[in-house]
């Protein structure tokens, strides 16, 4: 048996305030900003696989005031290049020499809506950004933000004259999540605010007036969930999981071996979410379908029937 005995410290000031902060901002989402912010810890990024009009523009927006940095937004369209996201180099006639012009990447947060609209050219220029935090432009290596963010959002209704985005794009993803429609007292003060923020000229979407972090504390917080402890036999049973998927009659593609990092990394910062410093199994089942949703490749079975029966399958070490 493993101990959960621990003297560990409550949920950080500065997670308790970003929770806060988003949970003014998009009301009746708890759980699901409450895995935002474990993706945001963790340095993953952010799949939205949801309809148009749920809050997404509205949570990444939030995201980047919390933590005083600067947003971009990029609409996917066919006619995309990837030098518009990425940057290009221009000839200075003046100096006689190229300048970079950095492009929306070099953002803190960036949205990439309806990121299966744009060509694969243009998603794969995405890719080495997510993975390595960087842009090689002309053969020239461009480092990004460190707290570099990225939401990207598809539409799972509309797919005409859309591209799906391959496995191995797939696989940078840290979650997947739906946000979903709000339930109905969200919308009755999703109305209210919008009748006051009007009434007080300031719009809709109004966001409060505090911004609780700096990307120093961001930094701070993501050092602090790296430093999250994980027993061996927890490690063992995500490595159980991870097996148990690639062996799965009902599995085309399991979990790789960047997949179960990804989720070792969302589970360090779900236990700092709940003020450990220790990740538990519980903390493995709680985030596993956002987890798993994204990577897994089924043979026409539902993915959430899967992951159910995966993690029904496979015990989970007994804890004291």
């Amino acid at each position: 048996m493993v101990s959960t005995k621990s003297n560990g410290p409550p949920v950080p000031t500065g997670v308790s305030s970003i929770r806060n902060y988003l949970r003014g901002v998009l009301f009746g989402k708890e759980d699901q900003i409450d895995l935002v912010i474990a993706c945001l810890l963790s340095r993953g990024h952010l799949l939205l696989d949801d309809l148009p009009g749920t809050g997404k523009t509205t949570l990444a927006k939030a995201i980047a005031e919390a933590i005083h940095g600067r947003l971009a937004r990029v609409q996917c369209t066919p006619d995309l290049m990837p030098a518009d996201i990425t940057g290009f180099s221009m000839f200075n006639q003046k100096t006689r020499e190229f300048e970079f012009h950095p492009g929306p990447m070099f953002a803190d947060v960036l949205l990439a809506d309806e990121l299966n609209r744009t060509t694969p050219r243009t998603q794969s220029a995405l890719l080495e950004g997510m993975a390595e935090r960087q842009v090689t432009i002309d053969g020239s290596p461009h480092p990004l933000s460190p707290t570099f963010f990225v939401i990207a959002t598809q539409n799972p209704i509309d797919s005409h004259g859309a591209y799906p985005l391959p496995e191995a794009q797939l696989d940078r993803f840290s979650i997947k999540l739906r946000l979903g429609y709000p339930d109905r007292d969200a919308q009755r003060r999703l109305l209210q605010r919008e009748v006051h923020d009007s009434a007080n000229g300031q719009g809709g979407n109004a966001a409060p007036t505090a911004t609780p972090l700096s990307l120093d504390d961001l930094q701070s917080l993501q050092q602090k969930t790296q430093a999250v402890s994980v027993h061996h036999r927890v490690a063992e049973y995500i490595i159980d999981l991870a097996e148990a998927s690639r062996n799965d009659d009902a599995v085309e593609l399991g979990v790789s071996p960047r997949g179960m990092m990804h989720w070792q990394a969302i589970c360090q910062a779900w236990a700092l979410l709940k003020g450990r410093d220790f990740v538990t199994p519980t903390d493995v089942a709680d985030v596993a379908h956002s987890v798993l949703s994204v990577r897994l490749l089924t043979r026409g079975e539902s993915v959430d029937a899967v992951i159910d029966r995966i993690m029904k399958t496979v015990p989970a070490p007994e804890y004291k």
